[in-house]
């Protein structure tokens, strides 16, 4: 179990904090549904009947959404643009480890499968990082116009409206303020962390230069 944890304990960390803080978010949000409820005279709702509601399906997927689609353009982005100095970048005067041709290592036996099967298969294996994060960013794009849809249509009920259809909601400014207010925190978040890279550290971290590296200094 020591080793499991050595190995893994980034994974386990991080999976640990998601489940608290989804909880926590859960809980506040049924609290917070309710008082809002009992203020404009609505029935209370059970913590069940709040997770599966469109509120708390819209503010869940509304953020992963936003962190995948900033998680899969960084991705990309990284692989031909650079920050001199940065952590967070390639070396813009010399090619790194990363662009080598994975073609060379075709009869490595430790290489992934792919590697070694070449043709489509590794061309497809080339990007499969970024195409798994968008693909990522898609299925809660799509789970988080679902949820808005319901959770507007609640709003349009209360107030004796017609509710939207999914199309007429996704072209609605509400659906894309939901979304851009997110989208605009992720991209200023990872500048800034590019920025700082350059002139700050963290020792021990993989994010961070060395601490006696200079801030001329590209990369990890």
């Amino acid at each position: 179990m020591r080793r499991f944890f050595k190995n893994n304990g980034l994974t386990a960390a991080l999976l640990l904090l998601f489940a608290l803080s989804i909880a926590g978010h859960s809980i506040a949000g049924q609290r917070q549904f309710n008082q809002q409820q009992r203020e404009h005279g609505g029935p209370a709702v059970s913590y069940i009947e709040y997770v599966t509601g469109g509120e708390f399906m819209a503010t869940v997927f509304e953020n992963w959404e936003s962190e995948f689609f900033q998680m899969a353009l960084y991705v990309w982005l990284t692989s031909f643009l650079f920050q001199r100095g940065s952590a967070e970048s390639k070396d813009p005067d010399k090619k790194g480890e990363v662009d080598e041709d994975p073609r060379k290592h075709r009869h490595d036996p430790d290489a992934p499968f792919p590697v070694r099967a070449g043709g489509w298969t590794l061309k497809l294996y080339e990007h499969s990082l970024t195409l798994a994060l968008l693909l990522l960013f898609v299925t809660s794009f799509i789970a988080h116009l679902i949820g808005s849809t319901r959770w507007n249509c609640q709003d349009q009920l209360a107030h004796g409206q017609a509710c939207e259809t999914t199309i007429q909601h996704v072209q609605s400014s509400r659906f894309w303020y939901e979304s851009l207010q997110n989208w605009q925190s992720e991209f200023l978040s990872i500048a800034v962390v590019v920025v700082l890279s350059i002139f700050l550290r963290q020792k021990g971290s993989s994010e961070s230069k060395p601490v006696h590296a200079p801030h001329s200094s590209t990369g990890r």
